[in-house]
């Protein structure tokens, strides 16, 4: 067993609960830890029995372009559905979504959530 991860993907998307927030956008920032077999592909050095990240990371792009959501938690859950949907050999994912500078009134680095499957 071991880790892929993928740190900071970035993406300009127009999700929140304000309309404002779904107007003008804002920057978001996603992490992803997959857990998976790490041996074949280990001993073969093929992609065909690895967990393809360059595939991972076209369906989070696609999920991150895809609906205005309300919620970081539909975001997260959404990608978790296509990543186990559409790749095999996940183990278990988590996300991790962060919205850069969001507007709650004060200077705030991020906002985010995680979540697991």
């Amino acid at each position: 067993m071991g880790k892929i991860v993928i740190e900071e993907m970035e993406f300009y998307a127009f999700h929140g609960h304000y309309q404002e927030e779904q107007i003008v956008g804002n920057r978001f920032l996603v992490d992803l830890e997959i857990e998976s077999n790490l041996l074949a592909p280990a001993e073969s050095d093929q992609l065909a029995d690895a967990v393809n990240y360059q595939q991972a990371y076209q369906l989070i792009k696609k999920e991150m372009r895809r609906k205005k959501s309300n919620l970081l938690e539909n975001i997260a859950k959404r990608i978790l559905d296509a990543l186990f949907s559409e790749m095999d050999g996940i183990e278990k994912a988590t996300v991790r979504i962060r919205k850069m500078h969001p507007p709650m009134g004060g200077p705030i680095k991020s906002v985010g959530i995680t979540m697991s499957r």
